[in-house]
């Protein structure tokens, strides 16, 4: 080779080994992008739980931007995984996106509104026309139309003549954007966004053609009645006087004349977005975009008395009594409940007067002579009523016919004219309530009993009771009794088998943003978590009570905590926010694939966003178990020095050792799994070849010799470390058994992870068999899952606090040195017990 051809090849071989390099830092980058993405959108889905519970009140606004966030990173997550996987689970993101539609369906707040014409006459209306003419207008329709009561004469100016008004000044994205910014609980800022939007609305331009038809039906209005009349402008928002009524929420007017009609829609349509309308529609769980005023223009009557009549108690529906409350004059003061009224019950059945009561009035409202009202000053020791015994009779019969169309209990506002003529000006829904018990706040702690264990961390609030069942293994879950307290060391998604029996979960260790914390409120189980020592303080059969809401333990039945944890109804839970989250988180949090060894973990099963970060983060860790076979990193990696007796090699892709290094002592590691496993290594005496009888020697003579050929050429390898400073893959050649063990080591225990496999030995079968027996129950013992076959063992470990990883590394690097060639020793099963127990003894005691 010439001289420069010797740089040449030199700097080549420096390429090659830089690019390596910046493949695996790119896909490690990947590895961690998915860790941090997944933690981030399981607390997402906590906080989308902790919603749910009813406990929290919230707003359109987080419903949407939490789904969204969720959302996203959930397409994160898919996208990492197969950026590391160049792309092998790539019909995720088919079945993501299937998901989202759904949810988006969900979520969905648009209205369909028809095209109709600009204004429509009573007489086309009733109470499927919500959508088009609004809520108040459309009932009084209804009462006019289909039950012939007497109303006033009108028209409405449609919901599509609001959506034009606002499309026609570009008003629907900038009133959107305002409004999704608000913070309802910043009251200034409401206030001022308010105004924003409504100064925007009023000085907007109605479109010609809209202005025409208003004024044409106004004239109409006036042929009917035969006069010209002034009229009513009121709200009848779509959602208004529905199940929702949004009473006093929005701006009528009363006497307008023909030329003020125009610039009095614009100040209804304007107090869609008062400051209290706003508030009520976002707890309520309305988007702005779902709001949509229609308005209905009536002939205005000039009332001699008016007010508002309950056609059932709200307080005590039982007693079967109409309500009735009137002043004299315009009803709006009692209303706005600025005078005291007169009150009349009637008995629904016998129509007879049970109570009058004299109200306090000493002003009244009524039309000016032109236009607006006039409040005029009366006495209060007027002994009349503002009703006669026979027009509330009247009233009385009016109100029960309504609310038998409606086939529930009416909340209706009415009017007597100067001719003692009575008009139904509005119905809408009462709202009646069943007594219930109110809801009471636990004791933090109940006197005169035993408290077992008092810490934790909550991942679902409740109290249960019921005899201890510690879980030993996963087998053991078949057998758990119905009413128990599942007792276990860590936590673990299989555990939804029993949940439906649990009357309570507590664990040693756990996070609340785990997939078990979250099966455990989707089924409502109360559940504590990390109280450390729950497995070695609880006994099997002990009767305990578990209060979650405080993590306290106490020993024996609580009958007072349990009684006082009995749930109650929450108001909120029957708001249509409540409601659409109720329906979107079973799109969301549910997980359905719980055990990555059934067959039908696969992609096509996942049903929710859950079950899709489920997936993804068993992937991403099996991926980089396997993954480093693809390439040959063996040659740009540089030799370790530890005083251990395997010869070992170590590629830092980022972080995992001291900079410019050709050879690696302990001192310069940086990894955190790798000084821990070391530690382990380097602490033991490794063994020398254990005695062997005769008859293993022959045993593993005939073993050797039966080894496939590309299999012995492994063995003469290196073992070899890739690491990073939270991070080894650590792939272990000890003669004719292989073991790699890999981990990830950080601050937030839902990363943190071991994954130990083992396959082989020079033995033969029952002696192999017989380590991995050992290696099984000491793996067990330390709380690893694990899975058999034949002679390899695959374990995993996960959801672990730092120092309890780093512990459980430096064991499994005793353990590694401790079975070194220890298949050949183990000539029968006791003597397998024998070295198992000499292992626990020395190096778990703690555990």
């Amino acid at each position: 080779m010439g001289f420069f051809d010797f740089f040449k090849s030199k700097d080549k071989k420096h390429d090659r080994k830089e690019d390596l390099k910046r493949i695996l830092r790119e896909k490690y980058t990947y590895f961690e992008n998915l860790l941090t993405t997944n933690n981030h959108v399981l607390s997402l889905m906590a906080d989308l739980e902790e919603k749910f519970s009813g406990e929290y009140l919230f707003d359109i606004h987080y419903l949407n931007t939490t789904i969204n966030d969720i959302s996203e990173g959930v397409l994160k997550v898919i996208r990492n995984l197969n950026a590391l996987t160049d792309n092998k689970y790539s019909e995720l993101e088919k079945i993501y996106n299937e998901i989202k539609d759904k949810i988006e369906k969900q979520l969905s707040s648009k209205i369909e509104i028809p095209i109709t014409e600009f204004v429509l006459p009573l007489e086309v209306l009733n109470k499927e026309t919500i959508n088009i003419a609004g809520g108040k207008t459309s009932n009084l329709a209804e009462l006019k139309n289909i039950l012939g009561l007497p109303t006033p004469e009108g028209f409405a100016i449609t919901s599509y003549s609001f959506m034009k008004f606002l499309s026609h000044n570009n008003l629907i994205d900038k009133i959107s954007a305002i409004v999704q910014e608000i913070d309802i609980r910043n009251i200034d800022e409401l206030e001022e966004s308010s105004k924003k939007i409504q100064k925007m609305i009023i000085n907007s331009e109605i479109p010609e053609e809209m202005i025409r038809k208003i004024q044409s039906a106004y004239d109409d209005l006036c042929k009917k009645t035969g006069k010209n009349c002034n009229v009513s402008v009121r709200s009848s928002a779509i959602y208004e006087d529905s199940y929702f009524s949004f009473a006093g929420q929005y701006s009528s007017f009363l006497n307008v004349t023909r030329d003020s009609i125009i610039q009095k829609y614009k100040e209804v349509v304007a107090s869609l977005f008062n400051p209290s309308a706003i508030f009520y529609y976002k707890t309520k769980g309305f988007s702005e975009k779902e709001m949509v005023m229609a308005v209905g223009v009536f002939e205005m009557i000039n009332a001699r008395a008016g007010g508002v009549m309950y056609s059932q108690d709200p307080n005590n529906p039982e007693n079967r009594r109409i309500i009735i409350n009137s002043v004299k004059g315009l009803g709006k003061l009692v209303v706005d409940g600025t005078v005291k009224p007169d009150v009349f019950i009637v008995d629904k059945d016998s129509l007879f007067i049970i109570e009058k009561i004299k109200g306090q009035q000493s002003k009244m409202l009524i039309c000016s002579s032109y236009e607006g009202l006039e409040e005029i000053n009366i006495s209060d020791e007027d002994a009349e009523f503002s009703l006669s015994e026979e027009q509330v009779i009247k009233l009385a019969r009016m109100a029960i016919k309504i609310e038998e169309h409606y086939g529930r209990p009416q909340d209706i506002e009415w009017v007597v004219d100067g001719e003692n003529n009575i008009y139904i000006l509005q119905t809408r829904l009462l709202k009646i309530r069943e007594k219930k018990p109110t809801k009471v706040l636990l004791p933090t702690r109940i006197k005169g009993y035993k408290i077992l264990i008092d810490k934790g961390v909550t991942a679902c609030k409740g109290v249960g009771y019921g005899k201890v069942f510690i879980l030993k293994d996963e087998d053991e879950l078949e057998q758990f009794p119905e009413g128990y307290v599942l007792v276990a060391k860590h936590t673990n998604p299989k555990y939804v088998v029993v949940m439906n029996k649990a009357s309570a979960i507590i664990t040693d260790i756990g996070s609340q943003t785990g997939h078990m914390a979250s099966l455990s409120r989707e089924y409502n189980v109360p559940t504590i978590l990390n109280t450390e020592v729950a497995t070695k303080i609880l006994k099997n059969g002990q009767e305990i009570t578990v209060d979650a809401t405080n993590c306290v333990i106490y020993e024996g039945k609580v009958e007072e905590l349990i009684k006082t944890a009995k749930k109650s109804e929450d108001l909120f839970k029957e708001t249509t926010i409540y409601k659409t989250l109720e329906k979107v988180i079973k799109l969301i949090v549910p997980l359905y694939l719980v055990d990555p060894k059934s067959a039908d973990f696969k992609p096509e099963n996942c049903k929710t966003f859950h079950d899709i970060t489920r997936f993804c983060h068993e992937m991403v860790m099996q991926e980089m178990f396997t993954m480093w076979n693809k390439y040959d990193p063996e040659i740009h990696a540089i030799n370790l020095v530890a005083g251990i007796p395997i010869g070992v090699l170590i590629l830092d892709i980022g972080g995992g050792l001291k900079e410019g290094l050709k050879r690696a002592t302990p001192d310069d590691i940086l990894s955190i799994p790798l000084q821990a496993v070391l530690r382990g290594m380097t602490s033991m005496k490794w063994p020398e070849p254990p005695p062997v009888d005769a008859k293993g020697f022959v045993e593993m003579i005939a073993h050797s010799v039966s080894i496939p050929e590309e299999e012995l050429m492994e063995i003469g390898k290196k073992s070899f470390c890739i690491v990073t400073k939270n991070y080894m893959n650590f792939s272990i050649r000890l003669g004719y058994h292989f073991s790699m063990i890999e981990a990830y080591v950080g601050e937030n225990l839902n990363d943190n992870y071991i994954k130990f496999f083992f396959k082989g030995g020079g033995a033969a079968i029952d002696r192999r068999l017989r380590r991995v027996k050992l290696i099984s129950n000491i793996l067990k013992r330390m709380g690893f899952r694990v899975f058999t076959k034949e002679d390899v063992i695959d374990a995993i470990l996960t959801k672990y606090d730092m120092a309890t990883i780093e512990k459980n590394l430096e064991i499994l690097g005793k353990l590694t040195a401790y079975t070194k060639q220890l298949d050949m020793a183990l000539f029968n099963d006791a003597v397998t017990q024998i070295y198992t127990d000499d292992f626990i003894n020395q190096h778990l005691k703690d555990i």
